[in-house]
């Protein structure tokens, strides 16, 4: 078999799945048959899909577009979709994204990807309900698509190069698309420019559902429990102090963030709450873990639950309804990367 076969139109989908899986190919779901047509229709319109961009970890396989469009394929992605892959995986080749430690650490850390601008309604990707969840192709097939493409261009095997004690559905695929409103998207907040159309990578270290607090009317009350999580999650990492060079991302429903919006807090103010408010609890709490003597005292007034308020992410996507999701980032080392999204 070769690197990335391609099968005939009318091959068995459980037999192609299964002889893909044995030579390493593929998460364990059905895949749709590589087939010559699906790629070139893929790839139609690449400038130059053979062109090296880069080595992917950890067994750094050459990343090209023809490559990321055959595990495009299997993945059900949408063709008009591929340009967004293609930016996410290029984004998760930064060093500060550090993919080697996430490919093949005994940890759960997954790739999470979210889309700004309006490629993700031209995509057919939704900011509402259930968006990182099942039930949308577009959502369902980017996510898929550049879990399969880093793991296979990659080289990362569970059991051999990806190390998972455990493992975490979200290496399935983790995506959702940013809401337009009521806040700047995190792409223009990060310097890319207004209306761009981009992606944000994150080394996604879990996910955390939280609600506002009972009876909620100001900000304080929406985001405060949302600080106490991100505290929980420094805790939960053994050594607190993992995450002073960490980042947290929250993502905030339209609901709630039109609530917090009308009285005057933008994303920076948000911000800066949740890192005050989440560093204080932690400073407060660190002390609790000494549970055993050897234990290192922590310097409360070292710790902190990002490593700047800057880097508390605000994302506003999701449906009606006041649930919150909070995406720390693994505590392991990595740094978000936000690219545009540009012609492949």
């Amino acid at each position: 078999m070769s690197d990335r076969p391609l099968f005939a139109p009318d091959a068995d989908p459980a037999a192609v799945a299964a002889e893909l899986l044995d030579a390493g190919h593929g998460d364990g779901l059905p895949v749709v048959p590589p087939t010559a047509a699906r790629l070139d229709a893929m790839v139609a319109g690449a400038a130059d899909p053979d062109a090296v961009l880069g080595q992917v970890p950890p067994l750094f396989g050459e990343l090209t577009v023809r490559a990321v469009a055959w595990h495009a394929v299997l993945a059900g992605c949408p063709a008009p979709a591929l340009p967004v892959v293609v930016a996410a995986v290029r984004a998760a080749l930064e060093p500060g994204f550090n993919l080697l430690g996430i490919a093949t650490t005994t940890g759960a850390p997954a790739v999470g990807v979210l889309v700004h601008g309006s490629v993700a309604r031209r995509i057919g990707m939704t900011s509402g309900a259930g968006g990182l969840g099942t039930g949308n192709a577009g959502n369902a097939g980017v996510g898929r698509a550049v879990s399969l493409a880093l793991a296979g261009i990659g080289g990362a095997r569970a059991g051999l190069t990806d190390m998972a004690t455990i493992g975490s559905p979200a290496k399935y695929g983790c995506c959702t698309a940013e809401a337009a409103r009521p806040l700047p998207s995190l792409a223009q907040r990060r310097g890319l420019g207004v209306d761009v159309d981009a992606v944000t990578v994150v080394g996604v270290g879990g996910l955390v559902e939280v609600l506002p607090g009972e009876g909620y009317r100001e900000p304080p009350s929406v985001l405060g429990p949302a600080a106490a999580a991100m505290a929980g999650a420094a805790m939960a990492a053994g050594d607190p102090g993992r995450f002073r060079n960490g980042e947290q991302f929250l993502l905030l429903p339209p609901e709630l963030a039109a609530l917090v919006a009308e009285q005057g807090w933008g994303a920076d103010r948000m911000a800066g709450f949740l890192f005050e408010q989440g560093s204080a609890l932690l400073q407060a709490s660190a002390s609790a873990l000494a549970f055993r003597a050897g234990l290192p005292v922590y310097a409360a007034g070292d710790l902190r639950v990002a490593a700047s308020a800057d880097d508390v992410r605000i994302v506003v996507t999701g449906g009606a309804g006041g649930k919150m999701a909070l995406l720390p980032t693994w505590a392991g080392g990595s740094r978000s990367v936000t690219a545009a999204v540009r012609p492949v």
